[in-house]
């Protein structure tokens, strides 16, 4: 994918993914807005490792992403950053 989406766009085709998000624009907050999706799956893993693939070549670009979980969490869910 080539365009330009809204974190709306992302998150309505992409329900439930992971999404790897290149060129990111974020706001004040540094909360994405909007970007490209170099690549998605429901398999956090294959993204994280596509990640790495963008960040460890010196041809590929981005050298900017954002990693996106698009599915609610549960209130009662412990997150570790």
């Amino acid at each position: 994918m080539d365009a330009v989406l809204t974190i709306a766009q992302i998150e309505t085709q992409f329900d439930a993914e992971w999404i790897l998000v290149g060129n990111p624009q974020t706001n004040a907050s540094l909360e994405v807005q909007s970007g490209t999706v170099l690549y998605h799956s429901k398999d956090r893993d294959e993204v994280y490792a596509k990640a790495l693939t963008y960040s460890r070549s010196d041809t590929l670009s981005p050298k900017r992403f954002a990693i996106l979980y698009t599915a609610l969490i549960p209130e009662d869910t412990a997150i570790v950053l």
